[in-house]
């Protein structure tokens, strides 16, 4: 059995994200719009109310 390793993808794969203030602040928009969102609204993306407020309170440090 032989195996083949796409070589530059698992260099990619293996590449620590690189973390900028533009993306902390693309997260803190994020958050603090799903604070604005009505019920109807997280239920078609599948979030509960509970989920939106523990995903929008994390710091905008803290990063999915």
């Amino acid at each position: 059995m032989t195996f083949h390793i796409d070589a530059p993808a698992l260099q990619r794969a293996s590449r620590p994200q690189r973390i900028t203030l533009g993306l902390m602040l693309d997260v803190y928009r994020q958050r603090s719009a799903l604070l604005r969102l009505d019920e109807t609204a997280l239920a078609d993306l599948g979030i509960t109310r509970r989920e939106a407020l523990r995903e929008a309170t994390r710091p905008f440090w803290d990063l999915p």
